[in-house]
């Protein structure tokens, strides 16, 4: 089966983070990616070896971009390729001589994606960062966490991955949309802090319209809302509320057994700290499995706070087989899905032969990226 991104070729040089994840989001969807990895790799805190699922279905090729001849591949890699994704500071690939100018010589109708934390411009541009800089930068660390406590990171998914990668493969698709309409690629600059701040449109809109507080934990969404957040359970489980509109409130407190004049009232925002010492108090006293029948309504909006080990086997998710799991490793499936037309595909089901066969470039650089692509474990798809 061919995915929707079938015949679009890209060039991915090694980075850490928002380019691999962006590549490997193309690659999902039927891209051929070639990984050109500097001479090193990794740092070892960050190198899973194996186990890297960012780095699934590409064919990978060692090019020291100081060395003529490498260098040389590199370029005859990106006359054949549509898109260029890379993740370094401004100035470095112009260094190698791999900057938009000399590649767009090479092909006009090049897309270069690139990923930075602060961008190509900008007084920080050069600043090194991780997702915890452009997450406290954007407004969007402040409104996470317990109000009396330190603002809590969520893992390195919203600056690394949703302001960035998706953000980079969102660009690159569009200039690529526009390159096959006129020839002309063009450079997408995606930064991680442009990215985030997107993300809080939302709450930007309720800033504006006076319904955010800028006090954290104090708002809708932020476990403010004695209806919108976790609970412990007797067990030292959690339960996650998500009850907002009435309707679904009304069933949330049928489940739970909420029948003081208290929770009359949902958006009183005075009542708030008292509901939610009653409700702690509410699903303290069972387990998480005696809450089942709770979270089995519909409309109660409960769900159980799943670990990593525990997901792949809810019923839904096994239905849908939003994760693969062969009784040790956890890997989670090609998302979005596409019906129909092409589908998803599975680049990994392809030859490695045919995978090559895929980049028109010489038979010398061929066997570079034949033997790169047998030296190192794909975990597939």
């Amino acid at each position: 089966m061919s995915g929707v991104l079938d015949g679009v070729r890209v060039v991915e040089f090694d980075a850490i983070g928002p380019a691999p994840f962006c590549a490997m989001m193309l690659a999902h969807h039927g891209a051929s990616v070639v990984r050109i990895a500097r001479p090193g790799g990794q740092p070892d805190m960050l190198d899973a070896g194996e186990h890297d699922l960012l780095l699934r279905n590409r064919l990978n090729i060692a090019l020291d971009l100081k060395a003529p001849a490498d260098l040389a591949h590199a370029h005859a890699l990106i006359r054949a390729a549509d898109i260029l994704i890379e993740g370094y500071r401004p100035g470095v690939m112009e260094r190698f001589g791999l900057g938009p100018d000399a590649c767009f010589a090479d092909n006009p109708r090049l897309v270069y994606g690139r990923v930075t934390g602060y961008g190509q411009s900008g007084p920080l541009a050069q600043q090194p960062g991780h997702d915890i800089n452009f997450l406290a930068l954007s407004g969007a660390l402040h409104a996470m966490g317990e109000p009396d406590r330190p603002p809590a990171p969520p893992l390195n998914l919203v600056a690394d991955f949703a302001g960035g990668s998706l953000m980079l493969a969102f660009g690159v698709v569009a200039a690529h949309l526009q390159a096959v309409r006129t020839g002309r690629g063009q450079v997408v600059d995606a930064a991680m802090i442009d990215g985030t701040a997107v993300l809080m449109a939302l709450v930007c809109g309720w800033r504006n319209a006076g319904m955010w507080s800028a006090g954290r934990g104090d708002n809708l969404i932020d476990g403010a809302a004695p209806f919108y957040r976790c609970y412990a359970t007797r067990d030292h489980r959690f339960l996650a509320a998500g009850a907002i509109e009435p309707r679904f409130y009304a069933a949330f407190r049928r489940a739970l057994g909420l029948t003081d004049p208290l929770f009359d009232e949902q958006m009183d925002r005075a009542r708030w700290p008292a509901m939610r010492e009653q409700i702690a108090a509410v699903i303290a006293g069972r387990t998480l499995a005696e809450w089942q029948p709770a979270i089995d309504d519909p409309e109660a909006c409960l769900s159980p706070v799943l670990s990593i080990e525990e997901t792949p086997f809810h019923p839904h998710l096994a239905a849908r087989r939003v994760f693969e799991h062969d009784g040790a490793a956890v890997t989670p499936s090609a998302a979005p899905r596409f019906f129909g037309g092409t589908g998803v595909s599975s680049p990994s089901a392809r030859s490695l032969s045919e995978r090559v066969a895929a980049w028109p470039v010489s038979e010398d650089l061929r066997a570079r990226l034949l033997a790169g692509a047998e030296g190192r474990a794909d975990p597939g798809v």
